[in-house]
């Protein structure tokens, strides 16, 4: 009872501190008295006090919303006070769906996974010199086989002996797959997608090349099943018809693990006392540092330097 007795004082204390008539102005404004500060003598609310509560609810309003409004902008930038629009003539576009639906798994395979690249050349002179002059035995005609079925040979083999890249987390648990399923980015009108090519330790060269050019214009056709864009190992994502040479892949979450190819050019490499021209392709090894450490991955680069290197034919 004393202590209910001692609210009501309070309460009947609190509002004899302010007048009649500033109770009246604050209930005209919508203010509620209780919620203002007074600067009158003994916290007295006067006029001015009112005043000030009600300028500054408004500059956090107002600033609440500046950044509401903002963050919605294309831009993506919060708190710009201008449009792009302001500063000349713009062309406003929707993003392509493609682009749309794998940007958020990018930022979130970016943000959530510690990358690690490792750069690093192979010496694919023999290898070229082996592509290039494949015959049909039969006809004599010329065979085409693109590199990157050399490179998913490649990188099955070096899965093998390094399974940690042939894995993907589940919370505290690695699961190791047994299948060797390579994911390779292409280029589409539409966006990057990323079809995977199944068992690629069980298929030869050239079948791997005919599905390749296959899965691609499916992709380009919008004529691909969704399916095939899961259950990858390992991801190529090859620059070398374009131009370019070290690059930091984006890893393909689930996975573990991205190679990244650049063009492919001549060196002069220095070998057993002096310099040769050599054809040298820069690859850019993207892993996942919580799963594959610096080691691994320099042997795992390494291996793909035997399969691909001047051993490649006993290799693949």
């Amino acid at each position: 009872n004393n202590l209910q007795n001692n609210f009501k004082l309070k309460e009947i204390s609190d509002v004899a501190s302010v007048s009649p008539r500033i109770m009246k102005f604050a209930r005209e404004l919508g203010v509620k008295i209780e919620n203002v500060a007074g600067s009158g003598r003994l916290g007295r609310v006067l006029e001015d006090d009112i005043k000030t509560h009600i300028r500054n609810n408004l500059d956090q309003k107002t600033a609440s919303n500046f950044k509401n409004e903002h963050a919605n902008k294309s831009s993506n930038y919060e708190g710009l006070p201008y449009e792009h629009s302001e500063f000349g003539e713009i062309d406003e576009q929707n993003i392509p769906r493609i682009k749309r639906l794998s940007g958020p798994h990018l930022v979130r395979a970016w943000s959530e996974i510690p990358h690690v690249t490792q750069h690093d050349e192979i010496d694919i002179t023999e290898m070229e010199d082996f592509r290039k002059n494949l015959v049909n035995l039969n006809n004599r005609e010329k065979i085409s086989i693109t590199p990157l079925a050399f490179m998913m040979k490649a990188l099955t083999n070096a899965m093998k002996k390094f399974p940690n890249f042939n894995s993907s987390l589940n919370g505290e648990k690695v699961i190791y797959k047994k299948y060797f399923h390579i994911g390779i980015a292409v280029d589409t009108p539409h966006g990057l997608m990323v079809p995977k090519i199944r068992d690629v330790n069980k298929k030869q060269l050239l079948e791997l090349s005919q599905e390749l050019r296959k899965i691609s214009k499916q992709c380009k056709e919008l004529k691909i099943n969704k399916k095939e864009f899961f259950g990858g190992s390992m991801t190529i994502s090859s620059l070398g018809g374009i131009g370019g040479s070290f690059f930091t892949p984006i890893i393909n979450a689930p996975e573990v693990s991205i190679i990244g190819i650049g063009k492919s050019e001549i060196k002069q490499i220095f070998i057993g006392g002096k310099f040769k021209p050599r054809m040298m392709m820069p690859i850019s090894l993207s892993y996942d540092h919580r799963i594959v450490d610096g080691a691994e991955a320099a042997k795992f680069c390494q291996d793909l330097k035997i399969s691909l290197g001047r051993n490649f034919a006993l290799e693949i």
